[in-house]
């Protein structure tokens, strides 16, 4: 299949000779390799520039990845706790939690707000 995505356009040949001499096609074809080392240079930079990024990025999903397990455990034990603070005490200790959390909802959002 022939690609048609690229500049290179067949030389001339008039009764089996070329149109251009060797020399002009030895520098043609110097030129045109010395394009694509330019060319293959700029690509493994930004393979590399890429693969660092990949890294780098790996790095910081196994970080919250370990946080987001750590604050699960955290809030797991945190509601038994408060699980077991309703179930041993009376109504009144969870009214009082109930006003604590309004109360901080409510700075939250002045706080939100202001900013």
């Amino acid at each position: 299949m022939r690609r048609n995505n690229y500049p290179y356009q067949p030389l001339n040949q008039t009764a089996g000779q070329s149109a251009l001499p060797h020399d002009a096609l030895e520098e043609e074809n110097e030129r045109a390799a010395e394009e694509l080392k330019h060319k293959i240079g700029a690509l493994k930079s930004l393979t590399i520039d890429i693969g660092n990024e990949v890294r780098y990025q790996d790095k910081l999903l196994r970080g919250i990845d370990d946080d987001m397990d750590r604050t699960g455990g955290f809030l797991g034990n945190t509601m038994a706790r408060v699980v077991r603070l309703g179930k041993h005490s009376g109504g009144r200790h969870m009214c009082y939690m109930f006003l604590f959390v309004l109360f901080v909802f409510l700075i939250l959002y002045v706080v939100i707000k202001i900013k």
